[in-house]
């Protein structure tokens, strides 16, 4: 279960997440992304964030693909988007 946090005070909007990322939960996500995302840039904040799934990393990865900051991103899921994209863009990250 995660809980969400938004700051739209600027560009772009950050969406503070904290809580557990799970596969279960990731289509009510990904809906308030793609909605935020329709007027102005979205940021995650994922300081509070603590524990994460595979299928939320590949999510997270796909966000970050397509345009969405990713902002304090704790290291071992960094080090997992990493593995997860391919080699000639894990090494401009």
């Amino acid at each position: 279960m995660w809980k969400l946090k938004k700051q739209s005070d600027g560009d772009p909007t950050v969406l503070s997440l904290s809580g557990w990322l799970e596969r279960e939960e990731l289509t009510e996500l990904q809906e308030i992304i793609a909605s935020e995302s329709a007027n102005q840039n979205v940021a995650l904040d994922l300081n509070g964030v603590k524990l994460v799934d595979h299928s939320a990393v590949a999510f997270l990865c796909r966000c970050e693909s397509s345009g969405v900051e990713l902002r304090n991103c704790p290291a071992y899921i960094r080090e997992w988007i990493a593995r997860m994209r391919p080699e000639d863009e894990a090494e401009n990250l």
